[in-house]
């Protein structure tokens, strides 16, 4: 089969690779039909990477059609519309079946697409480890597009909200306006926040979340601008959908006292300078971490069935597999107001 390979810093290749097939009963076969660039993707694209392999199949977002099941797999068959959480869990323990993937108690909390151990969906088919549980049939209703952001962007979105402790009546900031940080945006108002704050560097993305309704910012104007709207006070809740030093810090900064920050960006720096005073003084709650995408399912599935919650409109570009190159570098390069890039085969 095709597949997108990492060889190392901006050096993805469309190349072939081994075919995906089962490799326990429980394992499900589903050919890929659209796939998504993450932000997280651009770390390793970046050669940040979360392991020292090399030409593993990247990517953790898909929607396909499964093609093959094994013979313990009671849930699927051939023919059927998932979706693939971008987080897998081991399916059977008390911690898997309550929804905390990242707290598998059989230590098989795993993604996709960050080493060999679990090769990427970025590939013209994906082995689903633990099928019946790491799968969803695509909910009645939901597009394709949709239900690509229900993989991990939407749910990671969802997610940073709710560890920020976003309420009705809040002030709410949120740092970087990729898609998740757009989706974040929307996701917050959908919680009940008052006002949203939106910052990034680029005026396309800032231009996005004020037509959400945010007050749209640039980084240098954004302490400013919010110290001077909240009388001083500052926000909250903080949302953080970058992962850089520069923009956690941002994000402490911008809290009110006894506030909540919440990082979903993903950080590889290997010691980052946290202002413990600051955050002594003002008694924050600082949250950092993954979500568990099937945990975020039951509340995302009908906001988007009941139109409050329109995480497709954040597609941008759609491009063949065979151009996933590009892809990667206009992402990188956030131009062409290059936002989510879906890759089909």
């Amino acid at each position: 089969m095709k597949a997108l390979c990492y060889h190392g810093p901006r050096d993805i290749r469309y190349e072939s690779f081994a075919d995906a097939s089962l490799q326990s009963d429980t394992d499900v076969l589903v050919k890929m039909e659209k796939c998504g660039i993450c932000g997280s993707d651009l770390h390793i694209y970046h050669g940040e990477g979360f392991s020292p392999d090399m030409g593993f199949c990247v990517g953790h977002e898909a929607v396909g059609e499964v093609v093959e099941v094994g013979r313990s797999v009671k849930r699927f068959r051939s023919g059927d519309k998932v979706m693939l959480s971008a987080a897998v869990g081991c399916g059977a323990c008390a911690q898997c079946l309550a929804g905390h993937i990242a707290l598998c108690l059989n230590n098989a909390a795993g993604c996709y697409g960050l080493s060999h151990h679990l090769e990427g969906c970025q590939a013209e088919a994906i082995r689903v480890p633990q099928g019946d549980f790491n799968l969803a049939r695509v909910p009645e209703g939901l597009s394709m597009d949709q239900a690509l952001m229900l993989t991990d962007a939407m749910p990671t979105a969802y997610f940073g909200c709710r560890n920020a402790d976003i309420a009705p009546g809040k002030n709410v900031a949120v740092v970087g306006l990729g898609p998740i940080g757009l989706m974040a945006v929307e996701a917050a108002f959908v919680l009940g926040a008052a006002r949203v704050f939106a910052i990034d560097l680029v005026p396309e993305r800032r231009a996005h979340a004020a037509a959400l309704g945010a007050v749209a910012l640039d980084p240098a104007d954004a302490p400013a601008i919010i110290r001077d709207q909240t009388h001083g006070r500052g926000v909250e809740s903080v949302v953080e959908a970058v992962g850089h030093d520069a923009t956690i810090s941002l994000a402490l900064k911008l809290a009110a006292r006894e506030g909540t920050v919440s990082v979903i960006g993903v950080n590889q720096t290997k010691k980052f300078d946290f202002p413990m005073g600051v955050a002594f003084a003002k008694g924050l709650t600082f949250r950092i971490g993954t979500c568990s995408v099937q945990n975020e399912w039951a509340e995302l599935v009908p906001l988007i069935q009941s139109g409050r919650l329109h995480p497709e409109k954040y597609i941008t570009h759609e491009l063949p597999l065979s151009d996933g190159a590009e892809a990667y570098r206009l992402f990188d390069a956030r131009t062409a107001g290059a936002l989510k890039m879906i890759l089909v085969p």
